[in-house]
């Protein structure tokens, strides 16, 4: 559940109402009614991200991309995680693959959002 526009303080941004471990228990417990939903496995792999749990992360989305390869921002999350875990040259493979899953997909802005990681990650050591 979202807390927002009811804000007391009348702020605009929008948090969330339950913690992290509570969002992950309740995207897995979706999960385990569709083991291919690529929106969930999506969501768990950013919960572990944000936690900065990158091997589940990673895990979860290649999870991703197995049940659709053409999910390009689970490309993107996952090489960021790789490179956070010190595994770069993972990471621009995975890009690369990402930008050839964009253009194939026609998502002018995955693959705006890749070259620019792939650039980033050109330059890291």
């Amino acid at each position: 559940m979202l807390v927002g526009d009811d804000q007391r303080d009348g702020s605009a941004s929008r948090m969330y109402a339950y913690p992290m471990n509570d969002r992950l228990a309740k995207l897995q417990k979706i999960l385990a009614m569709d083991p291919n939903d690529t929106f969930v496995l999506y969501g768990i792999g950013q919960e572990h991200l944000r936690a900065g749990d990158h091997p589940a992360a990673i895990e979860m989305f290649e999870a991703t991309l197995k049940v659709d390869p053409a999910y390009c921002y689970a490309y993107y999350f996952k090489a960021r995680s790789q490179h956070a875990s010190g595994d770069l040259a993972a990471a621009r493979l995975t890009v690369q693959a990402g930008l050839q899953a964009a253009h194939k997909a026609g998502d002018q802005k995955a693959a705006g959002e890749l070259s620019t990681l792939q650039i980033e990650l050109a330059e890291a050591r």
